[in-house]
Protein backbone atom coordinates (compact mmCIF):
# COMPACT_ATOMS: atom_id res chain seq x y z
CA UNK A 1 0.00 0.00 0.00
CA UNK A 2 1.46 3.32 -1.05
CA UNK A 3 -0.88 5.38 -3.20
CA UNK A 4 -4.54 6.36 -2.96
CA UNK A 5 -6.78 3.30 -2.70
CA UNK A 6 -9.36 2.21 -5.26
CA UNK A 7 -12.87 3.48 -4.56
CA UNK A 8 -14.90 0.83 -2.76
CA UNK A 9 -18.64 1.14 -2.30
CA UNK A 10 -19.35 -0.05 1.21
CA UNK A 11 -22.45 -2.18 1.72
CA UNK A 12 -25.01 -0.52 4.00
CA UNK A 13 -27.19 -2.18 6.61
CA UNK A 14 -30.76 -2.86 5.51
CA UNK A 15 -33.27 -0.07 6.22
CA UNK A 16 -36.69 -1.09 7.49
CA UNK A 17 -39.44 1.43 6.75
CA UNK A 18 -42.33 1.80 9.24
CA UNK A 19 -45.66 0.43 7.93
CA UNK A 20 -47.48 3.71 8.63
CA UNK A 21 -47.03 7.22 9.98
CA UNK A 22 -48.34 8.27 13.38
CA UNK A 23 -47.40 8.15 17.02
CA UNK A 24 -45.51 5.13 18.35
CA UNK A 25 -47.71 2.25 19.45
CA UNK A 26 -47.23 0.15 22.59
CA UNK A 27 -45.04 -2.87 21.89
CA UNK A 28 -46.59 -6.29 21.87
CA UNK A 29 -44.93 -9.15 23.72
CA UNK A 30 -43.50 -10.51 20.45
CA UNK A 31 -42.16 -7.11 19.49
CA UNK A 32 -40.54 -6.70 22.90
CA UNK A 33 -38.83 -10.07 22.40
CA UNK A 34 -37.49 -9.03 19.00
CA UNK A 35 -36.20 -5.78 20.44
CA UNK A 36 -34.50 -7.56 23.32
CA UNK A 37 -32.77 -9.90 20.86
CA UNK A 38 -31.72 -6.90 18.76
CA UNK A 39 -30.17 -5.27 21.81
CA UNK A 40 -28.11 -8.40 22.51
CA UNK A 41 -26.77 -8.43 18.95
CA UNK A 42 -26.50 -4.72 18.00
CA UNK A 43 -23.65 -5.22 15.53
CA UNK A 44 -24.64 -8.44 13.80
CA UNK A 45 -25.10 -6.57 10.53
CA UNK A 46 -21.60 -5.12 10.89
CA UNK A 47 -20.07 -8.56 11.28
CA UNK A 48 -21.90 -9.70 8.16
CA UNK A 49 -20.73 -6.60 6.30
CA UNK A 50 -17.12 -7.32 7.23
CA UNK A 51 -17.40 -10.95 6.16
CA UNK A 52 -18.75 -9.79 2.81
CA UNK A 53 -16.12 -7.10 2.31
CA UNK A 54 -13.04 -9.32 2.12
CA UNK A 55 -14.31 -11.35 -0.86
CA UNK A 56 -15.42 -8.06 -2.43
CA UNK A 57 -11.93 -6.61 -2.06
CA UNK A 58 -10.33 -9.66 -3.60
CA UNK A 59 -12.84 -9.71 -6.45
CA UNK A 60 -12.26 -6.02 -7.13
CA UNK A 61 -8.52 -6.57 -7.25
CA UNK A 62 -8.97 -9.45 -9.66
CA UNK A 63 -11.11 -7.55 -12.12
CA UNK A 64 -9.55 -4.06 -12.02
CA UNK A 65 -7.04 -3.81 -14.89
CA UNK A 66 -3.50 -2.96 -13.80
CA UNK A 67 -1.99 0.01 -15.60
CA UNK A 68 1.43 -1.59 -15.90
CA UNK A 69 0.40 -5.17 -16.59
CA UNK A 70 1.18 -5.05 -20.30
CA UNK A 71 4.44 -3.12 -20.01
CA UNK A 72 7.30 -4.98 -21.65
CA UNK A 73 10.31 -5.97 -19.58
CA UNK A 74 13.08 -3.37 -19.62
CA UNK A 75 16.48 -4.84 -20.48
CA UNK A 76 19.24 -4.46 -17.90
CA UNK A 77 22.47 -6.25 -17.02
CA UNK A 78 22.56 -8.80 -14.20
CA UNK A 79 23.71 -7.38 -10.85
CA UNK A 80 27.39 -6.59 -10.45
CA UNK A 81 29.64 -9.36 -9.19
CA UNK A 82 31.89 -8.14 -6.40
CA UNK A 83 35.51 -9.20 -6.46
CA UNK A 84 35.81 -9.36 -2.67
CA UNK A 85 33.46 -9.99 0.25
CA UNK A 86 31.60 -6.92 1.45
CA UNK A 87 33.39 -5.38 4.44
CA UNK A 88 33.90 -1.82 5.66
CA UNK A 89 37.23 -1.81 3.77
CA UNK A 90 35.68 -2.94 0.46
CA UNK A 91 32.49 -0.89 0.71
CA UNK A 92 33.73 1.83 -1.66
CA UNK A 93 34.48 -0.75 -4.38
CA UNK A 94 30.94 -2.12 -4.02
CA UNK A 95 29.56 1.39 -4.43
CA UNK A 96 31.63 1.87 -7.58
CA UNK A 97 30.61 -1.49 -9.06
CA UNK A 98 26.92 -0.87 -8.47
CA UNK A 99 27.09 2.66 -9.90
CA UNK A 100 28.73 1.24 -13.02
CA UNK A 101 25.97 -1.36 -13.24
CA UNK A 102 23.30 1.37 -12.97
CA UNK A 103 25.08 3.33 -15.72
CA UNK A 104 24.91 0.30 -18.02
CA UNK A 105 21.26 -0.24 -17.09
CA UNK A 106 20.54 3.37 -18.08
CA UNK A 107 22.25 2.86 -21.44
CA UNK A 108 20.23 -0.30 -22.14
CA UNK A 109 16.95 1.31 -21.07
CA UNK A 110 17.58 4.30 -23.34
CA UNK A 111 18.37 1.99 -26.26
CA UNK A 112 15.10 0.21 -25.52
CA UNK A 113 13.26 3.53 -25.80
CA UNK A 114 12.35 3.90 -22.12
CA UNK A 115 13.79 7.29 -21.26
CA UNK A 116 11.94 7.45 -17.94
CA UNK A 117 13.70 4.33 -16.67
CA UNK A 118 16.98 5.49 -18.19
CA UNK A 119 16.75 8.75 -16.24
CA UNK A 120 15.97 6.89 -13.00
CA UNK A 121 18.97 4.61 -13.53
CA UNK A 122 21.24 7.56 -14.34
CA UNK A 123 20.20 9.30 -11.13
CA UNK A 124 21.19 6.23 -9.12
CA UNK A 125 24.50 6.05 -11.00
CA UNK A 126 25.54 9.56 -9.94
CA UNK A 127 28.94 9.77 -8.15
CA UNK A 128 27.24 10.99 -4.96
CA UNK A 129 25.08 7.87 -4.63
CA UNK A 130 26.17 4.92 -2.49
CA UNK A 131 24.51 1.73 -3.74
CA UNK A 132 24.94 -1.29 -1.52
CA UNK A 133 23.15 -3.30 -4.23
CA UNK A 134 21.43 -2.65 -7.55
CA UNK A 135 19.41 -4.73 -9.99
CA UNK A 136 17.85 -2.86 -12.92
CA UNK A 137 15.92 -5.82 -14.29
CA UNK A 138 12.12 -5.77 -14.24
CA UNK A 139 10.70 -3.27 -11.71
CA UNK A 140 14.19 -3.06 -10.25
CA UNK A 141 15.78 -3.38 -6.81
CA UNK A 142 18.20 -1.09 -5.02
CA UNK A 143 19.71 -0.63 -1.58
CA UNK A 144 21.18 2.82 -1.00
CA UNK A 145 23.22 4.12 1.92
CA UNK A 146 22.97 7.75 3.00
CA UNK A 147 25.74 8.61 5.45
CA UNK A 148 28.86 6.86 6.70
CA UNK A 149 27.67 3.36 7.53
CA UNK A 150 30.97 1.93 8.86
CA UNK A 151 31.13 4.69 11.49
CA UNK A 152 27.42 5.22 12.22
CA UNK A 153 26.22 5.19 15.81
CA UNK A 154 22.58 5.03 14.70
CA UNK A 155 21.23 3.36 11.54
CA UNK A 156 17.68 3.55 10.18
CA UNK A 157 16.51 1.03 7.58
CA UNK A 158 13.53 2.28 5.55
CA UNK A 159 11.17 -0.41 4.22
CA UNK A 160 8.80 0.96 1.55
CA UNK A 161 5.23 0.11 0.68
CA UNK A 162 3.44 -0.60 -2.58
CA UNK A 163 4.18 0.91 -5.98
CA UNK A 164 7.85 1.46 -5.16
CA UNK A 165 10.23 0.52 -7.95
CA UNK A 166 13.19 1.99 -9.82
CA UNK A 167 10.68 4.06 -11.80
CA UNK A 168 9.33 5.67 -8.60
CA UNK A 169 12.55 5.46 -6.60
CA UNK A 170 13.06 9.23 -6.53
CA UNK A 171 10.07 9.55 -4.19
CA UNK A 172 11.53 6.91 -1.85
CA UNK A 173 14.94 8.59 -1.98
CA UNK A 174 13.40 11.91 -0.95
CA UNK A 175 11.95 10.26 2.16
CA UNK A 176 15.33 8.74 3.06
CA UNK A 177 17.13 12.03 2.42
CA UNK A 178 14.63 13.96 4.56
CA UNK A 179 15.20 11.55 7.44
CA UNK A 180 18.97 11.72 7.05
CA UNK A 181 18.90 15.53 7.05
CA UNK A 182 16.72 15.60 10.18
CA UNK A 183 18.94 13.08 11.95
CA UNK A 184 22.08 15.01 11.02
CA UNK A 185 20.70 18.23 12.51
CA UNK A 186 19.14 16.56 15.55
CA UNK A 187 21.95 14.21 16.57
CA UNK A 188 24.21 15.33 19.45
CA UNK A 189 27.65 16.60 18.50
CA UNK A 190 29.94 13.71 17.63
CA UNK A 191 27.08 11.28 16.92
CA UNK A 192 27.09 9.85 13.40
CA UNK A 193 24.04 8.54 11.56
CA UNK A 194 23.20 6.55 8.44
CA UNK A 195 19.97 5.81 6.60
CA UNK A 196 19.50 2.79 4.34
CA UNK A 197 16.78 3.00 1.70
CA UNK A 198 15.96 -0.66 1.14
CA UNK A 199 14.08 -1.41 -2.06
CA UNK A 200 15.00 -5.06 -1.66
CA UNK A 201 11.74 -6.70 -2.66
CA UNK A 202 9.22 -6.52 -5.45
CA UNK A 203 6.49 -4.37 -3.95
CA UNK A 204 2.83 -4.99 -4.77
CA UNK A 205 0.72 -2.56 -6.76
CA UNK A 206 -1.75 -0.52 -4.74
CA UNK A 207 -4.51 -1.90 -6.98
CA UNK A 208 -3.65 -5.58 -7.23
CA UNK A 209 -4.45 -8.95 -5.75
CA UNK A 210 -1.10 -8.99 -3.93
CA UNK A 211 -1.57 -5.82 -1.87
CA UNK A 212 -4.18 -7.48 0.38
CA UNK A 213 -2.20 -10.69 0.95
CA UNK A 214 1.09 -11.46 2.75
CA UNK A 215 2.70 -13.22 -0.23
CA UNK A 216 5.12 -10.44 -1.21
CA UNK A 217 5.96 -9.83 2.45
CA UNK A 218 6.80 -13.48 3.00
CA UNK A 219 9.17 -13.38 0.02
CA UNK A 220 10.72 -10.14 1.28
CA UNK A 221 11.48 -11.40 4.78
CA UNK A 222 14.64 -13.45 3.99
CA UNK A 223 16.40 -10.64 2.08
CA UNK A 224 15.47 -8.12 4.79
CA UNK A 225 16.93 -10.44 7.43
CA UNK A 226 20.08 -10.72 5.31
CA UNK A 227 20.31 -6.94 5.06
CA UNK A 228 20.09 -6.50 8.84
CA UNK A 229 22.90 -9.03 9.26
CA UNK A 230 24.92 -7.09 6.67
CA UNK A 231 24.29 -3.82 8.51
CA UNK A 232 25.66 -5.30 11.72
CA UNK A 233 28.72 -6.57 9.82
CA UNK A 234 29.41 -3.16 8.29
CA UNK A 235 28.43 -0.80 11.12
CA UNK A 236 30.16 -0.55 14.52
CA UNK A 237 29.18 -3.21 17.04
CA UNK A 238 27.54 -0.59 19.24
CA UNK A 239 25.29 0.77 16.48
CA UNK A 240 21.61 1.28 17.30
CA UNK A 241 19.54 -0.12 14.40
CA UNK A 242 15.90 0.75 13.69
CA UNK A 243 13.43 -0.51 11.08
CA UNK A 244 11.05 2.19 9.83
CA UNK A 245 8.28 0.48 7.92
CA UNK A 246 5.74 2.31 5.75
CA UNK A 247 2.36 0.96 4.63
CA UNK A 248 2.76 -2.53 3.08
CA UNK A 249 6.36 -2.35 4.29
CA UNK A 250 4.98 -2.85 7.79
CA UNK A 251 3.62 -6.22 6.63
CA UNK A 252 7.17 -7.04 5.49
CA UNK A 253 8.55 -5.99 8.88
CA UNK A 254 5.89 -8.04 10.62
CA UNK A 255 6.99 -11.13 8.72
CA UNK A 256 10.66 -10.41 9.48
CA UNK A 257 10.50 -9.25 13.10
CA UNK A 258 10.78 -12.51 15.03
CA UNK A 259 14.18 -12.59 16.72
CA UNK A 260 15.55 -9.87 14.43
CA UNK A 261 18.57 -8.02 15.84
CA UNK A 262 17.16 -4.48 15.83
CA UNK A 263 16.43 -2.05 18.64
CA UNK A 264 13.25 -0.43 17.36
CA UNK A 265 10.54 -1.16 14.80
CA UNK A 266 8.30 1.75 13.78
CA UNK A 267 5.16 1.17 11.73
CA UNK A 268 3.62 4.14 9.92
CA UNK A 269 0.50 4.13 7.76
CA UNK A 270 0.19 0.42 8.48
CA UNK A 271 -2.70 -1.77 7.27
CA UNK A 272 -1.60 -4.34 9.89
CA UNK A 273 1.32 -6.69 10.36
CA UNK A 274 -0.31 -10.10 10.27
CA UNK A 275 0.06 -10.35 14.07
CA UNK A 276 -2.77 -9.79 16.54
CA UNK A 277 -0.52 -7.95 18.99
CA UNK A 278 2.93 -6.41 19.20
CA UNK A 279 3.93 -9.33 21.43
CA UNK A 280 2.87 -11.62 18.59
CA UNK A 281 5.72 -10.26 16.48
CA UNK A 282 8.11 -12.13 18.82
CA UNK A 283 10.69 -9.37 18.73
CA UNK A 284 12.87 -8.00 21.51
CA UNK A 285 12.70 -4.59 19.80
CA UNK A 286 10.49 -1.74 20.96
CA UNK A 287 7.48 -1.63 18.64
CA UNK A 288 6.09 1.79 17.68
CA UNK A 289 3.11 2.76 15.51
CA UNK A 290 1.61 5.97 14.15
CA UNK A 291 -1.05 7.08 11.72
CA UNK A 292 -1.74 10.63 10.59
CA UNK A 293 -5.26 12.01 10.73
CA UNK A 294 -5.35 12.43 6.93
CA UNK A 295 -4.17 8.89 6.12
CA UNK A 296 -6.76 6.92 4.11
CA UNK A 297 -5.44 3.63 5.50
CA UNK A 298 -7.56 4.30 8.60
CA UNK A 299 -10.55 3.22 6.50
CA UNK A 300 -9.06 -0.14 5.51
CA UNK A 301 -10.76 -2.94 7.49
CA UNK A 302 -8.25 -4.36 9.94
CA UNK A 303 -9.25 -7.96 9.46
CA UNK A 304 -7.60 -11.20 8.48
CA UNK A 305 -9.33 -14.18 6.91
CA UNK A 306 -8.42 -17.34 5.04
CA UNK A 307 -9.98 -17.01 1.61
CA UNK A 308 -9.67 -19.39 -1.33
CA UNK A 309 -5.99 -20.40 -1.38
CA UNK A 310 -4.55 -17.42 0.48
CA UNK A 311 -4.96 -15.15 3.48
CA UNK A 312 -6.52 -11.74 2.93
CA UNK A 313 -5.99 -8.82 5.30
CA UNK A 314 -3.45 -8.18 8.03
CA UNK A 315 -5.32 -8.24 11.31
CA UNK A 316 -5.28 -5.85 14.26
CA UNK A 317 -4.79 -2.14 13.70
CA UNK A 318 -1.26 -1.34 14.94
CA UNK A 319 -2.37 1.99 16.48
CA UNK A 320 -5.19 0.36 18.45
CA UNK A 321 -4.93 -0.24 22.18
CA UNK A 322 -5.48 -3.95 21.52
CA UNK A 323 -2.27 -4.23 19.48
CA UNK A 324 -0.13 -2.83 22.25
CA UNK A 325 2.49 -0.82 20.33
CA UNK A 326 3.91 2.47 21.57
CA UNK A 327 1.67 4.87 19.63
CA UNK A 328 3.34 8.16 18.69
CA UNK A 329 2.07 11.38 17.21
CA UNK A 330 1.97 11.81 13.42
CA UNK A 331 -0.28 14.89 13.51
CA UNK A 332 -2.14 15.37 10.21
CA UNK A 333 0.16 13.32 7.99
CA UNK A 334 -1.47 11.77 4.94
CA UNK A 335 -0.45 8.36 3.64
CA UNK A 336 2.57 9.72 1.77
CA UNK A 337 3.48 12.42 4.30
CA UNK A 338 5.27 10.67 7.16
CA UNK A 339 8.72 11.78 5.97
CA UNK A 340 7.80 15.35 5.06
CA UNK A 341 10.53 17.75 6.22
CA UNK A 342 9.49 19.65 9.35
CA UNK A 343 6.61 17.30 10.14
CA UNK A 344 5.76 15.89 13.56
CA UNK A 345 5.98 12.35 12.23
CA UNK A 346 9.48 12.84 10.80
CA UNK A 347 10.70 14.39 14.06
CA UNK A 348 9.40 11.42 16.03
CA UNK A 349 10.90 8.90 13.60
CA UNK A 350 14.25 10.64 14.00
CA UNK A 351 13.95 10.51 17.81
CA UNK A 352 13.20 6.79 17.63
CA UNK A 353 16.23 6.25 15.37
CA UNK A 354 18.43 8.15 17.82
CA UNK A 355 17.11 6.15 20.77
CA UNK A 356 15.63 9.28 22.34
CA UNK A 357 12.51 7.41 23.44
CA UNK A 358 11.62 9.88 26.19
CA UNK A 359 11.47 12.68 23.62
CA UNK A 360 8.99 10.93 21.31
CA UNK A 361 5.61 12.69 21.52
CA UNK A 362 2.75 10.29 22.04
CA UNK A 363 -0.62 10.36 20.31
Amino acid sequence: MGQAPPHITHPQPPTVNPPHEGPPQPATGAARGVRAETRTRPKAWLRAWRRALLPALLTAALVVPLSGAARPEIPAPPPATLAAPLTPATLHTAYEANRANATEAARMAAAHGDEHRAAADRALAAPSRHLLSFDGRGPGLATEVLGDLPHADHVAVLVPGSDTSIDTYARFHRAAAALHDDLTHRAPTGTRVAVIAWLGYRTPGTVSTTVATPTRAERAAPPLRALVRQVHALAPARAHVSLLCHSYGSVVCGRTAAGLDVDDIALVGSPGTGADTAAGLHTPARVWAARGSDDWVAHVPHLRADLLITTVGFGTDPVSRAFGARVFDAADADHSGYFTPGSTSLANLARITLGETAEVTRA
